[in-house]
């Protein structure tokens, strides 16, 4: 099955925008390949705009000149990805990735490429053309490379089944397709799936889709949305900001219900470690997060079962990145959890009086261990995953029952706890009370969270 667990990768967009090269996209997934394939990293996915030989940091070009085939597919512009002189596209380059042992994933727009029309290019296999089969109204509001498809002409399927055939001849494993959702195109996402399973069938391989964007994404799609694709954002892009994360925690808690073996909500790219080289926002920096908003973050998807695509240059990321990202429990929980939940959520002030400011909200979530979906037995046996959230801006004690976590009937057994961040031994977390009126008290960090593994005793 494909994205039996959420996929694990990273992706060049919040570090170089449209402008990464060949060789940037090597150095990552060379450093990938040996430091953080282990802990269950193993895709790289080059995105947006590598057909445009003008891209340029902090935006697009209009009337860009799109290295096109014959046939107006993209094509690898040869000056920043070498290998793909001479139409060889980035089949050498996916051979390279390969080689290392990690899956290969790219980027496109929905639609055919504008140059395509004004070339009036013929549709691979047909005796369309490309001006047979735009439809100029439905364009992207954000990016002027493509048209529309109209999808009541036969000739649109076979543009989007050309394409995916060439995709897949270089050996793409993974497919992010973009401008998919807000507004929710139906027609083009299912036209893409099928797409995708004829080229699947003709070659003999497995090819990941993820849709983008996501904003306002109602759990409503969810069906069409498990038919269709293994990956759908669930919201607008993501950046290093607070408020950007804070965000995020209604929503996972929303979609988590939701999600199943081989089909995953996406809560965005980690901008963690270097990031803003040449990209669409900010400057050249690393991520302005705290430590502990970090681990917040990585948290947090982990608990809700996003998938995880760091953002930021690997090889030029400072050791802290590193090693957050090397941390094993990320895979272990993102693929040996079930029935994850967001189980409270308060307000709550620093003192109780007249006043009704807030200084935060207190979250806890939890999930069961379980094995990875595909046999592989829980490094927990009967054990339970807590993370206990805390978004004001000043440190914060905080309790929770442990029957909240582990349920009533097994709150009088005896526990051992081990901290997902700090390692093995006893978690920040201690226990107060006697029997089944324990309680988990936390002091937790402006921003901050506490996350462990509750294992059952004799």
């Amino acid at each position: 099955m494909k994205a039996l667990n959420p996929p694990m990768g990273w992706n060049s967009w919040d570090s170089y925008g449209t402008t990464v090269t060949e060789e940037e996209v090597l150095a990552n997934a060379a450093l990938m390949a040996e430091r953080l394939k282990g802990a269950g990293w193993d895709t790289v996915v080059v995105d947006i705009a590598w057909y445009d030989p003008t891209a340029k940091a902090h935006g697009y070009n209009t009337d860009a000149p799109l290295v096109l085939d014959e046939y107006g597919r993209q094509m690898p512009d040869p000056a920043r990805f070498p290998s793909a002189a001479g139409g060889a596209g980035f089949a050498p380059l996916a051979e390279r990735i390969h080689a290392m042992g990690l899956n290969f994933g790219i980027h496109v727009m929905r639609g055919i490429p504008r140059l395509a029309v004004e070339r009036d290019l013929p549709i691979k296999g047909t005796s369309w053309t490309a001006r047979d089969v735009v439809d100029k109204e439905h364009v992207c509001v954000w990016n002027p490379d493509n048209y529309g498809l109209d999808q009541s002409h036969p000739g649109a399927q076979a543009w989007y089944d050309a394409q995916i055939d060439q995709f897949a001849e270089w050996g793409v494993d993974f497919l992010k397709v973009d401008d998919m959702q807000t507004p929710f195109h139906r027609d083009e996402i299912f036209a893409y799936h099928r797409a995708i399973e004829r080229a699947e069938r003709a070659h003999g391989c497995d090819i990941t889709l993820s849709l983008s964007p996501g904003g306002w994404l109602p759990t409503m799609h969810v069906d069409f949305l498990r038919q269709v694709a293994q990956m759908w954002r669930i919201s607008d892009d993501l950046w290093d900001r607070w408020d950007d994360i804070k965000a995020q925690f209604a929503r996972l808690a929303r979609w988590v219900l939701f999600q199943q073996t081989g089909h995953w909500a996406d809560a965005d790219m980690l901008p963690l470690g270097h990031i803003g080289l040449r990209a669409e926002r900010g400057d050249d920096r690393q991520c302005a997060l705290s430590e502990e908003e970090q681990r917040t973050l990585l948290t947090l998807w982990c608990m809700g079962r996003s998938p995880l695509m760091v953002g930021g240059d690997l090889p030029t990321s400072d050791e802290k990145t590193l090693r957050l990202l090397a941390n094993p429990a990320l895979r272990e929980v993102t693929a040996g959890s079930a029935r994850n939940a967001e189980i409270i959520r308060e307000p709550l002030a620093d003192v109780w009086g007249e006043s009704t400011e807030h200084a935060g909200e207190y979250i806890v979530w939890r999930a069961d261990a379980a094995d990875w979906g595909d046999g592989t037995t829980t490094a927990h046996p009967g054990g339970v995953y807590a993370a206990l959230f805390w978004t004001g801006g000043e440190p914060k004690q905080v309790r929770v029952a442990l029957s909240s976590l582990v349920g009533l009937e097994r709150s009088g057994k005896q526990w051992h706890m081990c901290d997902l961040w700090n390692g093995e031994g006893e978690a920040s977390v201690h226990l107060e009370g006697e029997g089944a009126y324990r309680e988990l008290v936390a002091q937790l960090a402006p921003h901050g969270v506490a996350w462990l593994v509750l294992e059952p005793g004799e």
